[in-house]
């Protein structure tokens, strides 16, 4: 399978309609009036929107799930506005532990640009329901204290606002809440409302953990303009053993591949359980019922050719990255172990592979009994000659022959792959 076979962005036909579709692939945890909003969604154009607040300069997978879902409904004929945060980014919404460290206003405005350009990668800018970005800043700059109370603030309940989750959370913590960070459903209820008062919004969508703040806009938006506007809330994702999701050794899988490789990432997806792979085929990529159903029966009754993970990894990995990183990709996890040329890979994506591995900085000429040592292969030097002499130990894929052998970096940008055994490798970059 090859990176030009990903499924193109498409709705699937065999749904009568897209909030069908959305029911089937897990992404309606929570919403307003269920049989509203499938009419709404059945019905004419509607514009709506997702915020993303710039706390980080990249985007993950948690917001994934936003723009995947924002870009089905735009495959429906639905006219998404993008919006990010730069005033809300300049708070965070509360966490249910402690106060967010406040950036500075010149960090969120680089930020804002970053995550800006992510979530233009995701929706169509072109045709009759071409996508538009905003900012909060715009409405929520020019505002004075005075009038933010008057005019937002007195439509507020302090008791409603207490009962929120992150609220109540934070309330019942040591770290208790600040009025800043109190204040911050406040701010996403006039972002809605200032949306259906300039481009008409009706719907917004967002983490099951941002209800309250969802709710927060459709009930200001009902008292002050008595309208009836809707939410979705779709599921946090969880991996099926209870663990969070999006995770690895303590990182997140950002979006941004400065920060995330796409090779680790898509090993990331290579790597999922079997328990958990066909719910994330139906979240995270464009592949309709009927192929989603065929991996579903390929886990059941060939589990060991792992086809469910690979096609979701391709699938992902191309979505974020595009086909050429994630041949790449492909191509350095195949040459690591076995299946591929190491020296026909490309640095980068080859310095990256090795960064995902057990690795060490060393000079040239250090020897390999050294290296094995120094990336943890082995624990000590007389295991490293023992294991070279039974022939289990390779340098950048030819077998070492003797414990004098030395390091010598002759693979891409510098770099040597030392592998013990059939399954344990590492990476060594040469000085």
């Amino acid at each position: 399978m090859t990176a030009e076979t990903v499924a193109a962005p498409a709705i699937d036909p065999t749904f009568d309609t897209i909030w069908d579709e959305l029911v089937w692939r897990g992404l309606i945890h929570v919403s307003t009036d269920q049989d509203a909003l499938r009419e709404l969604l059945a019905g004419p154009p509607i514009v709506y929107y997702c915020g993303f607040d710039p706390t980080a300069p990249s985007l993950h997978l948690g917001n994934l799930v936003q723009l995947l879902t924002m870009r089905r409904l735009q495959l429906a004929g639905h006219r998404p506005l993008g919006l990010v945060g730069g005033s809300t980014g300049l708070i965070g919404d509360p966490r249910p532990t402690a106060e967010r460290t406040l950036n500075t206003p010149e960090t969120v405005a680089e930020w804002v640009m970053k995550l800006r350009a992510q979530v233009e990668r995701f929706l169509d800018f072109e045709g009759d329901n071409a996508a538009r970005i905003v900012n909060n800043l715009d409405w929520t700059a020019p505002l004075s204290a005075i009038d933010f109370l008057r005019e937002i603030g007195k439509h507020f309940r302090v008791g409603t606002m207490l009962k929120k989750d992150a609220v109540s959370a934070r309330l019942n913590s040591d770290a208790g809440i600040s009025y800043t960070e109190f204040s911050y459903q406040i701010l996403q209820g006039l972002d809605y409302l200032e949306l259906y008062r300039q481009y008409g919004c009706l719907l917004q969508t967002g983490g099951s953990d941002q209800w309250g703040n969802l709710t927060s806009g459709v009930d200001l938006i009902h008292r002050v303009e008595g309208v009836s506007a809707h939410a979705i809330g779709t599921p946090l994702i969880t991996n099926s053993d209870g663990t969070k999701f999006g995770k690895s050794e303590g990182n997140a899988i950002w979006l941004d591949a400065e920060m995330c490789s796409p090779y680790a990432m898509y090993q990331f997806w290579l790597n999922t359980d079997d328990a958990d792979v066909i719910a994330r085929l139906k979240v995270f990529t464009f592949l309709g019922r009927a192929e989603i159903e065929e991996y579903e029966r390929l886990v059941a009754a060939e589990p060991f050719r792992r086809a469910a993970q690979k096609r979701l990894a391709l699938e992902v990995t191309t979505t974020v990255h595009g086909p050429e990183a994630t041949a790449a990709a492909i191509d350095a996890s195949e040459a690591l172990f076995g299946k591929g040329d190491l020296a026909s890979l490309d640095a980068e994506t080859l310095a990256a592979a090795l960064r995902e591995l057990p690795h060490a900085s060393v000079a040239a000429g250090t020897p390999v009994v050294q290296a094995l040592v120094e990336t943890g292969l082995v624990s000590s030097a007389s295991e490293a000659r023992r294991a070279i002499s039974q022939g289990g130990v390779t340098l950048d894929g030819d077998k070492v022959g003797s414990d004098e052998a030395t390091v010598a970096g002759t693979l891409p940008g510098g770099v040597s792959v030392l592998r013990r055994g059939k399954k344990a490798l590492a990476g060594l970059f040469v000085a």
